[in-house]
């Protein structure tokens, strides 16, 4: 049975080591907010004898839907990076195309082109 390629490409990525201690990089927050809404979740899947979740209120229910525009911010930037990664180490945007699930080198290049819009746009505070 072939293994998932996602899996395989995870196993990859793991086995280049561990981030520094004091990390601060997009991926870490992104990490640390992802983990923060997996525990909201989980939180608000259990239930007291009551029927109602136990110290779920909805401030936090809030606090986790304003943690996603910059969650997509995030992904956005670190999208871009490896784009730009890719790019350097000499992949052409067919095989990026490949890598994210695209159809064409085309829609790989307009999706790096809106990401790059996008972002330079919350960089001007026009988003």
């Amino acid at each position: 049975m072939a293994r998932d390629p996602r899996q395989q490409a995870r196993d990859r990525l793991s086995a280049l080591g561990d981030p520094p201690a004091a990390d601060t990089t997009a991926a870490h927050r992104l990490q640390k907010d992802a983990a923060l809404l997996g525990r909201l979740l989980a939180a608000a899947g259990e239930q007291n004898n009551d029927g109602h979740a136990p110290h779920v209120d909805p401030d936090d229910v809030g606090a986790a839907l304003g943690l996603f525009e910059t969650m997509r911010h995030q992904l956005d930037r670190l999208e871009t990076q490896v784009v730009i990664e890719a790019r350097r180490r000499g992949l052409d945007w067919r095989q990026i195309a490949r890598y994210q699930g695209l159809n064409s080198s085309q829609a790989a290049s307009q999706r790096y082109q809106r990401l790059m819009t996008r972002l330079e746009e919350i960089r001007q505070g026009v988003r």
